[in-house]
């Protein structure tokens, strides 16, 4: 059945690289306007700039402040928000013991806290723009996507924190799907797996985030087991992942709501 997003306004935060730029290029390939969100400005452009109909608004999506912005920008450049696909994040791992409050609370704010913010400040033009369609006897449906992990679903040695803040936004994606969908929004989450992004590739030089130096990745040893254990027998490739966010943004899931997809090759903790 085909389908098309033409006339859509979608936020794609952490949409630079990685499964977020792939989840951009889907959509706007489906004919959406595109708001890319990340940390990095260059990297932020330059993929706006690959795109049709895509614009681009760097920044941190942890700091108070920000998620509004990102809505008035939103409103600003597109005057709809049809899209909200809750992407960006990043690991932070170390077992319990060796895990500090600082750490433990980056990984909520980034995985729950910011999608958190950007739904309440856009709940706002959500509500009452559905209650006009209503009273003019339309039904418009909207889309958010939160990106969760089977780490949230599963557990995962060594991801206290990042498992917290996975499993965390599941809550909030199915509270929201009961708060919203008389407002003729669908609320879904889709899990990965092993992605072919930096967060699964072999342990290399740290990554600065946010003044931190993080390790991004996986030792080796480990992630080729992973690998083994994947009933499909390999990673799966940013555009596979995007292809799965790409479903719960499309009408093909108008009457799906409050649920969990993972996009793992059938791989489990």
């Amino acid at each position: 059945m085909p389908f098309t997003l033409e006339g859509k306004g979608a936020l794609v935060t952490g949409a630079a690289r990685g499964i977020g730029r792939a989840i951009a290029a889907r959509l706007a390939g489906a004919g959406a306007s595109v708001l890319i969100n990340d940390l990095d400005e260059d990297a932020a452009r330059e993929a706006a700039s690959a795109l049709p109909r895509a614009k681009h608004l760097a920044g941190d999506v942890t700091k108070p402040g920000f998620p509004e912005q990102l809505v008035a920008a939103m409103l600003d450049q597109f005057g709809a928000i049809d899209i909200i696909v809750n992407n960006a994040g990043y690991t932070w791992d170390s077992v319990i013991q060796k895990t500090t409050d600082e750490q433990f609370q980056a990984m909520l704010d980034i995985h729950v806290v910011a999608p958190f913010r950007i739904l309440r400040a856009a709940s706002g033009w959500l509500r009452e723009t559905a209650k006009k369609e209503t009273a003019e006897g339309r039904r418009a449906m909207r889309k958010v996507v939160n990106i969760t992990s089977i780490s949230g679903t599963d557990g995962n040695a060594g991801q206290s924190g990042y498992a917290s803040g996975k499993s965390a936004v599941i809550g909030l994606t199915r509270t929201l799907a009961k708060e919203w969908g008389r407002y003729n929004v669908n609320v879904n989450a889709v899990g990965f797996g092993l992605i072919e992004t930096r967060l699964v590739q072999p342990l290399a030089r740290p990554v600065e985030i946010l003044g931190h130096q993080i390790a991004l990745g996986v030792q080796p040893k480990a992630l080729e087991a992973a690998r083994q254990a994947t009933p499909l027998g390999r990673l799966g490739t940013p555009d596979e992942a995007a292809g799965a966010v790409l479903f719960f943004c499309s009408p093909l899931s108008d009457y799906v709501t409050g649920e969990v997809l993972i996009c793992g090759g059938g791989f489990h903790f």
